[in-house]
């Protein structure tokens, strides 16, 4: 049977530390790191996931702010509240919790947000200088899941990874990261998506693989190699009567039959999803401090 990546246990010993990190800190003067989060509109996730992360500032010692604003904001009226936490010294990271409304420019936000502020690592400043190896905010997923190789010592130096999905937030970052020199890193990657031909000739190529593409049990047990490591990024609600919720949570890797055959691999849920919360207190961290960028 394969080592589970236990997310839920990392993320708890990463907040731990980050806890007495800031106990440290502010007992040496430092000012109580500070995250403020933008919420827009009802979604029922989104209010999920913003609670979760109010929740856990408090368990760090951390102040946390949240706005809320009805789904018909302006994208102006939306830039000027960014613009006035940009301000605000206070406030040392502004996330803005996803989806927007459609009538509102993601891309204009996320590009709003001071690069020094931009915890979740979403800004163009931030992707260059990740891309190029400099100090930087990293984006909460894919710091996550380098977070988690290296808690288990996945050995990633050499290693063939296939990433399955090229998004901004995951999958672009996520080969960068990887082959980057260091330890996790120092792999040779290949990037995986929709226009991919023979992708089932590339996953059973791969020493790791990462699915991060959104469709629920996409990665068959004849697509992976004996001793692969799996890392299983989606997360979708698929209906079951048989559970009180009426649905049950499911990944991109079709996981009673990939399990078998793999020598580490991510449950779904509480594995890649607990570890994003502990990379934005982290990130957080490092701007109270003054880490990543001095001014």
């Amino acid at each position: 049977m394969p080592t589970i990546l236990d997310g839920k246990a990392t993320s708890k010993a990463l907040q731990d530390q980050i806890a007495e990190e800031t106990a440290a800190f502010v007992a040496q003067g430092g000012k109580k790191p500070h995250l403020a989060a933008i919420l827009v509109g009802e979604d029922g996730a989104s209010q999920t996931y913003v609670n979760h992360k109010v929740k856990a500032c408090e368990r760090v010692g951390f102040s946390s702010t949240l706005k809320r604003f009805p789904a018909d904001i302006t994208e102006e009226a939306l830039l000027e509240e960014v613009e006035a936490i940009n301000a605000n010294d206070d406030i040392d990271g502004l996330i803005v919790q996803l989806p927007l409304p459609k009538h509102i420019n993601v891309t204009k936000v996320t590009d709003r947000i001071r690069p020094e502020k931009d915890v979740d690592g979403f800004h163009p400043i931030n992707v260059g200088r990740m891309t190029l190896g400099q100090p930087a905010y990293i984006s909460a997923t894919p710091f996550g899941i380098m977070k988690l190789l290296e808690r288990y010592e996945v050995e990633t130096s050499g290693k063939h990874c296939v990433v399955i999905g090229r998004s901004d937030i995951v999958g672009r970052p996520m080969s960068i990261l990887l082959s980057q020199k260091g330890n996790p890193g120092d792999c040779t990657v290949t990037i995986c998506h929709s226009r991919t031909k023979n992708l089932k000739e590339m996953t059973l190529q791969a020493d790791i693989v990462v699915a991060a593409l959104g469709i629920p049990e996409f990665l068959k047990g004849d697509m992976v190699k004996e001793g692969a490591t799996v890392i299983d990024v989606g997360i979708t609600r698929v209906e079951d009567a048989s559970k009180k919720s009426g649905f049950r949570l499911v990944g991109d890797v079709d996981y009673a039959a990939v399990a078998p055959k793999s020598e580490f691999i991510t449950p779904v849920p509480g594995g890649v999803g607990p570890m994003t919360i502990a990379s934005l207190l982290y990130n957080t961290m490092q701007s109270a401090k003054k880490a990543v960028y001095s001014v």
